[in-house]
């Protein structure tokens, strides 16, 4: 079992455009996943699996998770979801159907963000369905674009994680919503129109179509051009209606909870959300603390500076992140 690492466990709230106030709850460790997406906030991927095992204590994320809640009770800020967001993909988690029955004893509604990849294990569904609400990533319908933008471990089988999707939605009776990040430089040819036909039969509750807004693991990713995601938007309208697809290419805000602790909430936040300069400055102020603190944690070696379309970010440094400054 990993040793827990109670500082960046729990996370937030951080402001979410799908989830208003969300405490992120990082059940992985830097950073194991089933894919290496390019346009990836985390990092590298350092391990590529796809076998579900246990890496915390369902009893200390519940611990954790109920310390953090009474501190921001204490505080005055409010949490809209319990979010599994973590710095790999949450349902490599073996435990995580017992983490989420124990944090309902919160009484906050739960829910989780999944690259999709092992959707197609009956035990991976029955773990989501406890769950109020799944983000599903639909970023490839087609095998070779999938593999380029995705980069999922070899053993993957896009057909199987469809048709796992299929059966999930068939089940599932909270709010299910897909998310396709799109990027420039890629061919999308007839994509689209096959990411839409795929979407009407999943039918999804909303579908947003997203860009990278955060600095991307890979230098060379860019956001799609407009008339590429005015495209997308076209189509999959079609399939869902326009009232059933939604943008996610827009900046979150800087709604950053503080809890009574700046560093720490630095550290826990950007271990898997980078934080604009704007938001670090609002988060330092709200907490009467002044840019000092960044310095010292950038003089520690435990805060990088990063910067993407013109702005720039501040990042806790992990392994995963050991290169993102070339």
């Amino acid at each position: 079992m990993t040793p827990m690492n109670l500082q960046s466990i729990i996370f937030g709230p951080v402001p979410s455009r799908r989830l208003g106030r969300s405490l992120g709850i990082n059940n992985i460790p830097d950073k194991i996943c089933s894919y290496a997406c390019v346009y990836c906030q985390i990092g590298r991927t350092l391990r590529m699996e796809v076998e579900r095992r246990e890496f915390y204590s369902p009893e200390d994320i519940f611990k954790e998770a109920e310390r953090k809640v009474k501190e921001l009770v204490k505080e005055g800020e409010r949490i809209d979801y319990l979010t599994f967001v973590p710095d790999g993909e949450p349902t490599l988690d073996i435990n995580l159907g017992k983490e989420i029955d124990l944090l309902k004893k919160l009484g906050i509604p739960l829910a989780a963000l999944t690259n999709s990849s092992l959707i197609w294990r009956k035990d991976v569904r029955e773990d989501l369905l406890k769950l109020d609400f799944v983000s599903l990533k639909v970023d490839a319908i087609s095998e070779g674009l999938w593999r380029k933008v995705d980069r999922p471990h070899k053993s993957l089988k896009l057909d199987k994680m469809l048709e796992g999707m299929i059966k999930f939605r068939e089940e599932f009776d909270g709010k299910l919503v897909t998310e396709t990040v799109l990027i420039d430089r890629i061919n999308y040819g007839d994509e689209f129109r096959k990411l839409a036909e795929f979407l009407g039969r999943l039918q999804p509750d909303i579908a947003y179509i997203a860009i990278p807004t955060r600095p991307p693991w890979e230098k060379w990713v860019k956001p799609a051009k407009e008339e590429v995601i005015n495209r997308a938007f076209q189509e999959i309208s079609n399939a869902l209606g326009p009232d059933r697809v939604e943008y996610l290419i827009g900046y979150e805000g800087n709604a950053f909870a503080f809890t009574g602790n700046v560093e720490e909430d630095l550290l826990s936040i950007t271990s898997v959300h980078p934080m604009r300069e704007d938001a670090v400055k609002e988060l330092l102020n709200k907490a009467g603390a002044d840019w000092s603190i960044i310095d010292r944690l950038k003089e520690e070696d435990k805060l990088i500076e990063i910067e993407y379309e013109g702005r720039k970010f501040y990042m806790r440094k992990l392994k995963s992140r050991e290169l993102a400054k070339s």
